[in-house]
């Protein structure tokens, strides 16, 4: 595992301690990367919901693969 040191505003220190009092987490680094997968989740989504409407409004490509990507 990479450690990384980022500097935070007091607000964010101030949020964390307050999550490790409360016991929602078991450490401060723990507390980061469940925020930074839940980062990770909500942009898979929204990259979900954007191919979604891709389709709906008819931004698809069908075809033979090699000859699409020749397009481009």
């Amino acid at each position: 595992m990479t450690t990384i040191t980022v500097p935070i505003t007091k607000e964010l220190a101030s949020f964390i301690d307050g999550e490790l009092k409360a016991g929602t987490s078991d450490s401060k680094a723990h507390l980061v990367r469940y925020a930074l997968g839940r980062l990770q989740e909500e942009r898979a989504l929204a990259r979900l919901q954007e191919a979604e409407m891709d389709i709906k409004e008819g931004h698809v490509y069908k075809g033979d693969l090699k000859k699409l990507f020749k397009q481009f």
